[in-house]
């Protein structure tokens, strides 16, 4: 379990944290940590240097795609995937645009979960953007 791919879940729902940490860890993840705004998880990335970053879009404050655009700029290697009610195109392709490498639709399945996340660790982390 050393060496799975550390993952920091990013959610202003409490629910939905606590749903993709247990999700994570069935998966065989480790939850490196978790924030419900994005200046937490800013400070949050500088500390931990996940490998993986699972981000809302839409949170109070800072949105999902102004974190994602701070993130990549503090952290090149840290793979990010979005996750969002809001699957419209000009969103994915936003998110995407700005270096996601993945997008996973609110609500999801378990597996889906898990296949996204493994998919994004295979992508290289400067694919996009």
């Amino acid at each position: 379990m050393d060496n799975s791919p550390r993952v920091l879940v990013v959610d202003d729902d409490t629910l939905m944290r606590e749903l993709l940490k247990a999700l994570l860890r069935d998966e065989g993840f480790t939850v490196a940590g978790e924030a419900k705004d994005g200046l937490s998880a800013l400070a949050l990335v500088e500390r931990v240097r996940p490998d993986l970053v699972c981000l809302d879009v839409n949170m109070p404050g800072m949105s999902g795609i102004d974190v994602l655009k701070a993130i990549k700029a503090r952290c090149e290697s840290c793979r990010i995937v979005m996750i969002s009610g809001d699957a419209s195109m000009a969103t994915v392709r936003e998110a995407v645009g700005y270096g996601a490498v993945g997008f996973i639709v609110k609500p999801f399945k378990a597996g889906r979960v898990g296949a996204s996340l493994r998919a994004a660790m295979k992508a290289p982390a400067d694919a996009f953007g």
